[in-house]
């Protein structure tokens, strides 16, 4: 029987994504009230199939991953009588320097509702590219939209660097232990901003024994959120005799809590939401742990709670750790450029 629920915090939506998401909810309700059509987003807002799905069935929100797709998704629409509006908006893992330029071309006004914390890197990559620099990125996967994004502002300037201890290693990423780079005396270090800590940590180490001379940005690259969900996890972990991690399986935070939480646990699940937990994962487990990832909705997490209550009411919740309080300005629509 499940006597204790260990309820990890911070949880769920960290700043990024709370701007992100409401920067789709605002423009598509602009859209309808000022009677323009439906609103197309450029890859999903944020990494959760839920938000997605919610965005899409409410909102009347449209998901492409080429905005060359937006002509077909205006076709289709008009068959039906509706309109495809001529904003799109750039979710929150940034873009690269070619989708802006393509989204120029197509004469779209943006919406840009890329994690500041992922601009940041950005920027880092524009600055060391223009000084000459080679930059080893680390990230989890070459098929990442961040990943993507960052990589496309200096592509000639850029390899990508695997994750030392990744569980699943993208055989297009470069071994830390055996990446090469044109001159050892000017490279530099960037990172995915939602790796796991101590992994990243340790690649960078590794890097720094092969290359003396690479520099790292004066604050890293993994976001506050990314940490203070671990750290979170970290605590809870090795009280628990199970732990759910709330999170869709292409959230890369999500799944570096699902691995933190099952070194230090031994026993963790993925769980999209309720639906997806098993009975014969409660047998003979009286603490569980949960948490989510920074793009997972609360109410996900409290319906695992209400289910947990259900079996047995006099089940004690302990909510360990303390919110974020931070807040990132709403994005903005920028206008389509003269033609």
């Amino acid at each position: 029987m499940i006597r204790t629920i260990y309820l990890a915090r911070p949880r769920g939506f960290c700043a990024g994504v709370v701007m992100a998401i409401e920067a789709v909810e605002n423009a598509a309700a602009a859209n309808r009230a000022e009677g323009r059509g439906e609103l197309p987003v450029y890859h999903a807002i944020v990494h959760n199939a839920t938000v997605v799905q919610r965005l899409e069935d409410e909102h009347q929100v449209h998901f492409v991953e080429d905005l060359g797709d937006l002509e077909r998704v205006r076709t289709e629409l008009a068959e039906q009588g509706r309109e495809l509006d001529d904003t799109v908006v750039f979710s929150a893992h940034g873009v690269s320097p070619k989708v802006r330029e393509e989204a120029d071309r197509l004469g779209l006004a943006t919406i840009d509702a890329t994690c500041p914390l992922v601009t940041k890197v950005h920027n880092e990559a524009r600055k060391y590219a223009r000084e000459g620099y080679h930059i080893l990125l680390i990230g989890d996967s070459a098929s990442h939209q961040e990943v993507i994004g960052t990589s496309g502002e200096a592509p000639e300037q850029t390899t990508l660097v695997a994750v030392a201890g990744h569980r699943k290693q993208d055989p297009r990423l470069e071994d830390p232990r055996t990446v090469t780079v044109p001159d050892p005396s000017k490279v530099v270090v960037l990172t995915q901003t939602t790796l796991s800590v101590d992994d990243t940590m340790r690649t960078i180490e590794i890097l720094r024994e092969r290359f003396p001379d690479l520099i790292t940005p004066p604050r890293d690259d993994l976001c506050y959120a990314t940490k203070n969900r671990q750290d979170a996890v970290r605590q809870l972990a090795p009280r628990c005799d199970l732990f759910l991690v709330v999170t869709s399986d292409y959230s890369s935070n999500g799944m570096r809590l699902l691995e933190l939480a099952e070194d230090l646990s031994g026993n963790a699940r993925r769980v999209e939401s309720v639906r997806d937990i098993r009975p014969e994962w409660l047998e003979g487990i009286s603490s569980v742990g949960l948490s989510s990832a920074a793009s997972t909705p609360d109410d996900l997490v409290q319906e695992i709670v209400a289910y947990f209550r259900d079996l047995n009411p006099d089940v004690e919740l302990i909510e360990e750790g303390e919110w974020e309080n931070i807040t990132f300005r709403p994005a903005k629509r920028v206008p389509a450029p003269a033609a």
